[in-house]
This record gives structure tokens, C-alpha cells and sequence, in this order.
């Protein structure tokens, strides 16, 4: 799998989750190295062992994974002429008995997980080392029992300290009018006294060192010499004899080797395994059906990062058709159902249970590629389709009846009317080589082409075309809208302009038609013809009473703005008619409005005003509204004042 498909699907960083919950070195490793396989039957083995283990940790087991503290620095000092210390050998000891207690616990739950408690037939039986070294080493200390001559010396050491121990009491009585305090202190190893400094002629021996503030000396009596000698010496054959146990225990783990590594191999294989489905678990992962004939039927499927704030995604594609077009307005989530097919792909692939629904099915590809920008610097768009055609040449060239192709915005960065013909032919091509594809874009004629073109379907991203929200679910079978203009007039587009942009987009439509293959379609160059055309000619002169139908106080309907308003001012002699919409006054020519509803049905008690508008002029005057709601609009009318 291409690296740069992996970091656009966010693989890489589902993986940083996954290390999070790997206990081992060795664990994390196997993490790290994680990759998609291509291979059914290896990818549903995975899976069921995934399964199999988060059942056991949802049924409460607690795995008693062995800890390969210490070993991580062990392993490469074997065979090397180290001697081990005691607690490196002490750590061997405790891997070595964990490991036994791994193999047991696996034992006992072999009917409920055969697949999982299978890597345990690899754990060799260590309790032969484990018994030795703990028969050696205890507490961090090379146990006197280690051998004979040990244990020969250390009584020797006891003895020869407690004549030692004699003598000092008997120094301390017999000095004790020059002693600093009645302590006796240790200085390399070798007892020495605090004498007083004006004293220090008084005791025989040798200063050793002496206070910070120079009143004090701490002298090794000369009685002490010879023993201090003695103890040395039998210390130095202690350490001798030590050495010679830990060679020995040394010599040992190097005899099992070979079986320490492969049961630290099975341990980061048990941690790797659980570290899956500890994840799964908290992504609600399940185990899903895999095939390699490229049918995903993806149910109530969610992105791992997104968690369960996403609105879960029903996804189909390789039955009935192969190449999927999805469409839909920005932010809609055409690219985050892109991104969770193509993750949730490769995780499958990669033996992780994945967020969906029981039931669901992924197909195993030698080859997921995905062409998805990020947008998110000014650098990045001006080579945005330079980086968009490499990406698809590369795409081009390795495709085949094993490949997922996830393609973002196509025609995107360049000429749209080219973009929509490269776009074309290049899902064509990747069809005709048999892939699987599935891409997003905002242009008709993809849409139209994907409508009629054998093998390919359409999709829509719903969205709510009152509130204008997107709605976050996919509709396989349907082309979606942009809702351009609809999301412009909710953001605060001048309505004038909004009219402007109908009339060209209808003018440049017109006089398109009939010019491509496919159905009558917006060709973006035709909108300097049509801005040209679409603009009226100055009128002649023509009487305002001609287009006396409308008058102030009708509400009347603006279909190129799919808004109500409140005539204010009748048809001047040219026809304009002048509307209040939501606060603005605008103008337009009579032959685009309906009237909606009479001032007379308005106001039928023959009721004689004139119309006042909200402004902050009347509101300043205060005066008083009575209001009155028609359609989502508020009709006004002033009252006496009070």
C-alpha cells in the first residue's frame, strides 16, 4: 500500500491510537510495522482472532500479560561475554514465570478461544531457568545457598565482623574523652572514629578524612588495621565467588536463548493481539465478512476518529454498479464518507474490527489509492491540480481489478469545462481496467455522465434544503445539488446579486443546450454570451399604467429568489416593481413576480392605511405594529398611538 494513501486516510494516525494501548516493547513494534494485507483468507484469520480476543475482554478476562520490562536491553548483551547483574537476571526470573502463568491461564480458555489461546502452544516451559535463578538471587542479592564456597566465605565475613564489631566497642570505651560524638562512621569501606581535632595525637592511627569546619578527624585506629585488612580481603573473595554465580547463571540464559526470544515474540503477538481489540472495543468495532470479488456493503458505518458524533454512513458499491459519484454542496461530507470507506478499508485489511454495523462487508484489495487535498494553504492550491494529475497518472498506471480508487473533487483546480473531460475519460479508464471507484465532485456533466455511463451510479450527500444543514447522510441512486445559491442567500448575498446569478446561469443553460453528448448542462464560457444577452436593452417608454396589476401592499412570490416579499412601490414605466425582501428594497420586473396574496385579502375590512415598514426611523418614533405573519413574512400597520 502507498505510504501517502495511508497518511491522506488518517491510517497513520489510527495506528499512534492503536500504540496507545500496547503494554510491550515488542507490542509496540508490531504496531508501528502494521500494514494492509492483500490476502483473503489472512485478513479473515485476523479478524476472527481480533474477535475472539475482544470477546474475552468483554467478558471480563484479565490476560496476565507478561511484562518484557528490562528485556528490551537484555536480548542484545546475549552471547556477548556480558555477566549479568543481579537484577537483570532477577527481570529473566520474572519473564521466565510470567510466561509459565500465560501458558496456564491460555490453557483454560482454549474451548472459548481456540484461535487466540493457539499462540500459546509457542511459550516454551522456562520453570527449569526460573528455579535456578531464583534459587540464586533474591531480594536483588546472590543468595549465600548460590554455592558451597559462598556461603563458606560470607560465615568467615560474619565472623571476622563481629570481632570487628568488639573491637570498636572497646576503642569507643577506651577513647571516648576525645570523641567527637559517640559514633562510630565508615569511610571507604573502612570503620573509622570522630576524634576531636586537638586529640588527634592521642589516638594512634590514620586520618582518613575530616569535617567540613576542620574540628573534627576521622582516624582508623591502628587496632583496627589488621582487621580492616582481613575483611577486606574476605570481601574480595566474596565479590570473586559472586561472579563466578552470575557467570554461571549467564552461561544458563544463553543455553535458553533461543526460547526466551520466541516466548518474547509470542508475548508482543498476545499484547499486539489485545492492543486490536482493546481498540476495538473502544471504537465499538465488530468483525465483518470479506471477499475478494470487490463488494462493500459498509452498514452504519462510522470514521474511528470521529467517534460517535458522526451520522453513521450506509455505503454499497461492486453488485450493481463499480463506479460510485457522489455530489452535494461543501461541508456536506462528500469527503469524510471518502475518507471513512478508504480507512475503514485498509483497517479491515489491516485485521482491526471496525465501527459498523453487525452484518457488513468489505472487499480485500491489493491496491487502495486515494487522490484527496487537503486545501489548507495557499501554497497547496496553486499546485493543486499539478499534484492532482500526477496523482491520478500514478493511479492510472498501477490500476486493475484489485484496486479501490477514491478520488476528491475531480475537475477540481483548473478549467472547469477541460477539468470535466479529463475527469471523464480518466473515470472511463480506471473502469474499462477494472477498479473500483468512488469520487466526489460538483459538476453536472459528471453527474449526468455517471447517470447514463454503464457501471456507474450516482450518490447524494443528504441535505436539508429548508434549514440549509447539511444532514450528513448518503443517498446511493440519487444526484445531489450544490445549493448554491440557496447557501449564499442564508450567508448574506445581496439578493440583487443573487437575481443576477439566476438570470446568467439560466441565460448560459439556454443557449448551451444541445451542445455536448449529454443533457442540456451550464458551460461556464457561455456566461460572457450570457451576461451580454441576459442584460435587457433600455426599455421604450411605456405608461406605468400598463403594468398597474401589482400594487403596494400586495405580498407577492419571487421564484428566481424562491422568496416572498411586500410590494412597496407599483411598476414604475419600465415595469420594475419595487419589493421589500427581508429588510432590503429591491426591484424587479413585474413579469417575475406572482402575486400571493391581495392587500385586499390582507386587510378585507376595507381598512384605509398606508404601508409602514420596521425601520429604525418609525422605531425610534415608537410606534405602535400590530403584526401579522403570511408565509414568514411580518405585514405591518400602525395603530393610534397610545
Amino acid at each position: 500500500m502507498n505510504e501517502m494513501t495511508m497518511q491522506r486516510l488518517e491510517y497513520t494516525q489510527v495506528k499512534e491510537r492503536l500504540l496507545e494501548y500496547a503494554a510491550t516493547y515488542l507490542g509496540k513494534e508490531r504496531v508501528r510495522r502494521l500494514t494492509p494485507l492483500t490476502e483473503v483468507g489472512a485478513v479473515r484469520s485476523l479478524l476472527e482472532e481480533a474477535a475472539e480476543a475482544a470477546e474475552l475482554l468483554k467478558h471480563g478476562a484479565n490476560v496476565p500479560l507478561p511484562s518484557l520490562t528490562g528485556m528490551e536491553t537484555i536480548f542484545p548483551l546475549i552471547g556477548k561475554g556480558y555477566v549479568f547483574t543481579e537484577a537483570e537476571l532477577a527481570a529473566i526470573g520474572t519473564f521466565a514465570a510470567s510466561c509459565g502463568q500465560l501458558r496456564k491461564y491460555m490453557d483454560g480458555k482454549r474451548a472459548a478461544a481456540p484461535r487466540v489461546t493457539s499462540y500459546a502452544n509457542s511459550l516454551y516451559d522456562l520453570d527449569g531457568l526460573r528455579r535456578e535463578i531464583e534459587r540464586c538471587i533474591r531480594h536483588g542479592r546472590v543468595e549465600d545457598a548460590a554455592s558451597g564456597e559462598l556461603a563458606k566465605i560470607r560465615r568467615k565475613i560474619a565472623a571476622a565482623e563481629e570481632k570487628m564489631r568488639k573491637r570498636i566497642d572497646a576503642l569507643m570505651t577506651k577513647y571516648k574523652s576525645y570523641l567527637q560524638e559517640a559514633l562510630v562512621s565508615k569511610r571507604g569501606n573502612r570503620y573509622v572514629l570522630p576524634i576531636k581535632k586537638e586529640h588527634r595525637r592521642q589516638v594512634q592511627g590514620a586520618v582518613l578524612d575530616e569535617s567540613a569546619s576542620g574540628q573534627t578527624v576521622y582516624v582508623e585506629p591502628a587496632e583496627l588495621g589488621a582487621l580492616q585488612f582481613e575483611l577486606g580481603d574476605l570481601r574480595a573473595e566474596e565479590a570473586r565467588e559472586e561472579t563466578k554465580v552470575l557467570a554461571m547463571l549467564t552461561g544458563l540464559v544463553e543455553e535458553h536463548e533461543s526460547e526466551l526470544r520466541l516466548n518474547a515474540e509470542a508475548v508482543g503477538a498476545y499484547d499486539f493481539l489485545f492492543a486490536k481489540a482493546k481498540y476495538a472495543l473502544a471504537i465499538d468495532g465488530v468483525p465483518v465478512r470479506v471477499n475478494d470479488a470487490g463488494v462493500i456493503d459498509a452498514r452504519g458505518a462510522r470514521h474511528p476518529l470521529l467517534g460517535r458524533g458522526m451520522v453513521p454512513l450506509d455505503f454499497a458499491i461492486g453488485r450493481d454498479y463499480r463506479a460510485l459519484v457522489i455530489t452535494g454542496p461543501n461541508t456536506g461530507g462528500k469527503t469524510v464518507a471518502l475518507k471513512t470507506i478508504g480507512l475503514l478499508t485498509l483497517l479491515v485489511q489491516s485485521g482491526v474490527p471496525v465501527p459498523v454495523e453487525p452484518g457488513s462487508e468489505f472487499a480485500v484489495f491489493q491496491h487502495v489509492a486515494a487522490d484527496i487535498g487537503d486545501g489548507q494553504s495557499l501554497e497547496q492550491s496553486l499546485s493543486t491540480f499539478s499534484a492532482h494529475v500526477k496523482h491520478l497518472v500514478e493511479l492510472l498506471r498501477t490500476a486493475n481489478g484489485s484496486t479501490l480508487a477514491l478520488i476528491d473533487e475531480m475537475a477540481s483546480g483548473t478549467d472547469p469545462t477541460e477539468g470535466v473531460g479529463l475527469s471523464v475519460a480518466v473515470l472511463e479508464e480506471l473502469y474499462r481496467k477494472g477498479a473500483t471507484v468512488v469520487a466526489t465532485t460538483h459538476f453536472n456533466e459528471i453527474k449526468r455522465f455517471a447517470a447514463a455511463a454503464p457501471g456507474f451510479e450516482n450518490a447524494r450527500m443528504e441535505f436539508d434544503a429548508e434549514t440549509l444543514e447539511p444532514l450528513y447522510r448518503l443517498r446511493i441512486g440519487e444526484a445531489g445539488h450544490s445549493y448554491a445559491f440557496a447557501i449564499a442567500s442564508k450567508l448574506g448575498m445581496p439578493a440583487r446579486v443573487l437575481v443576477r446569478s439566476r438570470e446568467l446561469t439560466e441565460a448560459a443553460r439556454r443557449g448551451d443546450a444541445g451542445a455536448s453528448g449529454f443533457e442540456p448542462a451550464l458551460d461556464l464560457p457561455a456566461f460572457a454570451k450570457a451576461a451580454a444577452s441576459a442584460r435587457p436593452a433600455a426599455p421604450a417608454e411605456t405608461p406605468a399604467e400598463a403594468f398597474a396589476t401589482l400594487e403596494a401592499g400586495d405580498c407577492v412570490y419571487i421564484p428566481s429568489l424562491d422568496k416572498y416579499g411586500i410590494v412597496y412601490a407599483a411598476a414604475d414605466r419600465t415595469g420594475d416593481v419595487g419589493v421589500l425582501v427581508q429588510k432590503q428594497k429591491l426591484r424587479f420586473n413585474h413579469k417575475r413576480l406572482k402575486l400571493h396574496i391581495a392587500k385586499a385579502e390582507l386587510y378585507p375590512d376595507d381598512y384605509d392605511f398606508d404601508i409602514v415598514f420596521d425601520t429604525k426611523e418609525n422605531r425610534k418614533k415608537k410606534k405602535l405594529m400590530s403584526k401579522r405573519h403570511v408565509e414568514g413574512l411580518t405585514i405591518v400597520r400602525p395603530e393610534e398611538d397610545a
